[in-house]
């Protein structure tokens, strides 16, 4: 039997924490920035965790 292949994308989005939990970034950093508060910039800026809701669906992604 072949072995799984993980999803390069998946892999390439997501981090795995020391806990388990799935690390992700935010969105809607990239571009057309003047128009979004330096709150908001700094706040998409960091890192956040994959919600539980989602955590079955991007696991799956990621198991090899």
């Amino acid at each position: 039997m072949p072995k799984q292949k993980t999803k390069r994308a998946a892999m390439k989005r997501f981090r795995t924490t020391g806990s388990g939990k799935l690390k992700r970034w935010h969105a809607n950093h990239s571009h057309i920035l003047t128009k979004k508060t330096r709150k908001r910039k700094n706040r998409l800026k960091k890192g956040d965790l994959v919600s539980s809701a989602d955590f079955p669906r991007v696991s799956r992604l990621l198991q090899a």
